[in-house]
């Protein structure tokens, strides 16, 4: 038995999934004619409240869409150190829209608004650059799906609109965070401008993103998508997959969120371990005791057959997803009970 905990992305479709697939209505997106793709727009920004939506290939492409629509060469995106779109995006908000990074020193991800504020350039000083942008990341990734008080991000919106900056949300695993927080996705629809949301994590889809904003938005997002490269023919086959997972597989993060939480719990029994991240989604962040050498404790575990990443600067990180199922978590448990270093 393999038991791949690296990510949410390994998930394949279910059964019903690719029933839904199968029987897709498709056409050609690149004219907007693929029936599909228009019902999974229209789905997810009503509900999120927003005026429109379009279909990308990646999370990625998807977020650096929107920093290019809402900035201009030579601007400044305000974000935390430990970012998606900062360290993982191929360095793409400087290489696709010429924008510096100001990074917070955050907590686990996530910043207040006096943080902000502090980081907001004068428009007028013509030697620095020009404070354009704010992007936060719910739940954060590097944060180990910790998740943002809403609370929060208004009073960081309120500064976003003093100071006239953008307000984007890297959503990869919102509903994530909806679920654990027992929040409405209307509630972040009114807070952002643009918000990305990821099918191919927690909800199982074999691919796919979607940017939500308004109208005005999303036309700037299709030529930038197409900028991009990330035009798709008929692609409704893969949309026909996000509606299934909008609407069967949302509740059941809770499920993954639990065996998360029984994880993490083994772990903090574990001698090896040194430290355990809060848990509050799927997404499990541990440290190994100085004595054993995270390598060897990463390939022991491989060895019997469970897979974890290594996120650097000595983090570790296993995600819970819908393919994980309750055997494979008490085989899992077991055998953290049972290392021997």
């Amino acid at each position: 038995m393999i038991i791949n905990l690296l990510s949410d992305t390994i998930t394949k479709p279910t059964k019903d999934m690719l029933e839904a697939m199968f029987n897709a209505e498709v056409g050609d997106d690149v004219f907007n004619a693929d029936p599909t793709v228009k019902q999974l727009q229209e789905k997810i920004a009503i509900l999120f409240g927003k005026e429109d939506a379009l279909f990308f290939p990646s999370g990625s492409m998807a977020n650096q869409a929107a920093i290019k629509l809402h900035t201009q060469s030579g601007d400044q995106l305000i974000c935390d150190k430990w970012a998606h779109v900062y360290n993982f995006e191929g360095g793409g908000a400087a290489a696709n829209s010429g924008v510096s990074s100001a990074l917070i020193d955050g907590n686990r991800g996530m910043f207040i608004a006096e943080q902000v504020e502090e980081l907001i350039n004068d428009p007028n000083n013509i030697h620095v650059a020009k404070s354009r942008l704010v992007s936060i990341e719910n739940t954060t990734n590097k944060g180990g799906g910790a998740c943002w008080d809403i609370n929060e991000v208004k009073r960081i919106k309120q500064v976003c609109d003093a100071y006239s900056l953008s307000f984007h949300l890297d959503g990869a695993r919102l509903f994530n965070a909806l679920v654990a927080k027992n929040e409405n996705p209307k509630q972040y629809g009114e807070l952002f401008d643009t918000i990305s949301i990821c099918l191919s994590k927690g909800l199982g889809c074999p691919i796919g993103s979607v940017l939500l904003g308004t109208k005005e938005h999303i036309k700037k997002a299709l030529r930038i998508r197409k900028l991009f490269g990330g035009a798709m023919r008929q692609v409704g086959y893969l949309a026909a997959a996000g509606i299934y997972a909008l609407d069967n597989h949302v509740e059941r993060l809770a499920e993954d969120h639990s065996k998360a939480k029984k994880i993490a719990e083994a772990l903090k029994d574990s001698p090896a371990i040194r430290k355990v991240e809060p848990v509050e989604t799927n997404i499990i962040i541990f440290y190994t005791e100085d004595n054993v050498n995270e390598t060897i404790f990463i390939n022991k575990l491989k060895e019997q057959g469970i897979l974890l990443s290594d996120m650097g600067q000595g983090k570790l990180r296993m995600v819970t997803h819908l393919d994980f199922t309750n055997e494979m978590l008490n085989v899992l448990i077991n055998k953290i009970e049972n290392l021997k270093f």
